[in-house]
């Protein structure tokens, strides 16, 4: 059975006409707690089908945010618009909105399959809002004081679907100003349509955020090793992928014939390398 609760739109940062970031804060009572990667389902009123239609959505804020949720929500337009996210971005803020507690399975790895801690790098694949969750992952993973290497690499069409790029290269230059002793992270972006005028300025990696994992040529380092300083191996490297399925088999391709199995798949003692979450 659904259990509604209610809350507000308490702000909404408008990253462009079809990309925004929705802040919900419950009517009564704070967050509950919940893990980083975990989703929120809301619901709204639908006029046109006259019911509450309900859609689940990852969570960009950490667990230690006890104020609000934070939601990074894109509008897709075609081939149909969809019908929960048609009428959000229709809302304003201070509407009210009805929210379900949190859950979901894609969340940290702490420990291995044997129980001991998992200290593996934790390398986090976004495509375009599938970085939701690894904002969460991040922020967390910093609030704890964890010591264990991440690093987060972004996937989007244009530049200004960058979404927390400005948080992220912050969190980089924290890592790299206090030393990786202490909190050791890196951000990297890339952009799949270099070539549009839009995306004139960019000067980053070019191509579909899977392309970290290509190896460069002339060379059998990928651009994700070069970043880390050595082989990305089953044993030094875990991946959380998120994003469209397209992502998540771009990112397969390449790491399964390097010996990396999916939780899914895991081998015989229960051992993976990869978890993923698709969508779309």
């Amino acid at each position: 059975m659904v259990v509604d609760n209610k809350g507000i739109i308490s702000y909404i940062p408008v990253l462009k006409e079809d990309l925004m970031i929705f802040k919900i804060k419950p009517s009564e009572g704070g967050i509950p707690d919940f893990k980083a990667g975990q989703f929120l389902t809301i619901g709204l009123h639908v006029p046109s089908e006259g019911k509450i239609v309900r859609r689940a959505y990852s969570i960009a804020s950490p667990p230690e945010q006890k104020s609000v949720f934070e939601l990074l929500v894109r509008w897709v337009k075609k081939p149909v618009p969809g019908r929960l996210t048609t009428e959000l971005f229709n809302r304003r803020e201070q509407d009210e909105i009805l929210w379900v507690k949190p859950t979901g399975a894609f969340t940290i790895d702490e420990k291995k399959h044997d129980g001991t801690p998992d200290d593996r790098r934790m390398v986090l694949i976004g495509g375009g809002t599938g970085l939701a969750p690894f904002i969460s992952y991040a922020l967390h993973l910093k609030s704890i004081g964890s010591k264990r290497e991440v690093v987060i690499l972004h996937g989007a069409s244009y530049v200004d679907e960058l979404s927390y790029r400005e948080l992220l290269t912050d969190l980089e230059n924290e890592s790299l100003d206090r030393g990786k002793d202490k909190w050791n992270f890196r951000y990297r972006a890339s952009v799949s349509r270099p070539q549009e005028w839009f995306n004139r300025s960019w000067n980053g990696q070019k191509g579909r955020v899977e392309s970290f994992l290509r190896p460069k040529l002339g060379t059998d380092k990928s651009p994700l090793e070069e970043l880390v300083g050595e082989s990305i191996t089953p044993e030094n490297t875990i991946f959380y992928v998120c994003g469209w399925q397209g992502t998540v088999d771009g990112a397969l391709d390449y790491l399964i014939p390097k010996g990396f199995v999916t939780e899914r798949h895991k081998r015989k003692d229960g051992s993976y390398g990869v978890k993923f979450e698709s969508y779309g």
